[in-house]
């Protein structure tokens, strides 16, 4: 039962790191459980493939998982794994691709390198000579 167990955790954890501390709102957006769909869609042909009893590729311990086991012979723990790691990497970008409030206005203000020297930006996306 460690890996049952040790996979409740991380579901867990993972959960409450978006509702106590990333809090980037993946859970509500209806494109997240979408890709999750096509996601566990994946995960079910491979791990099906890797796990069938009848040729399996990767085999467990009968004492560390609760031995239940849906479609084609894939362990519940493997879905409460995957889960965990999937949500994880998307709540991280979806974090990742915030930009503080203000930082296009400096952006605009403070062009860096290369960002086209002797022009002015327009509302339009075009630039002109100064």
């Amino acid at each position: 039962m460690e890996y049952t167990w040790a996979s409740i955790v991380a579901v867990v954890a993972v959960v409450a790191v978006e509702l106590l501390w990333l809090k980037t709102g993946l859970f509500g957006k209806v494109t997240f459980w979408i890709s999750y769909a096509v996601i566990l869609f994946f995960q079910v042909l491979v791990d099906g493939w890797l796990t069938k009893l009848s040729a399996p590729i990767v085999t467990y311990n009968p004492d560390k998982f609760s031995g239940i086991r849906v479609p084609f012979d894939i362990p519940v723990e493997d879905y409460l794994f995957g889960f965990a790691l999937i949500v994880l990497t998307m709540l991280l970008w979806e974090r990742a691709g915030r930009r503080p409030p203000g930082a296009d206005e400096h952006r605009e203000r403070h062009p860096g390198p290369g960002a086209g020297a002797g022009t002015t930006r327009t509302g339009t996306g075009r630039t002109r000579p100064r």
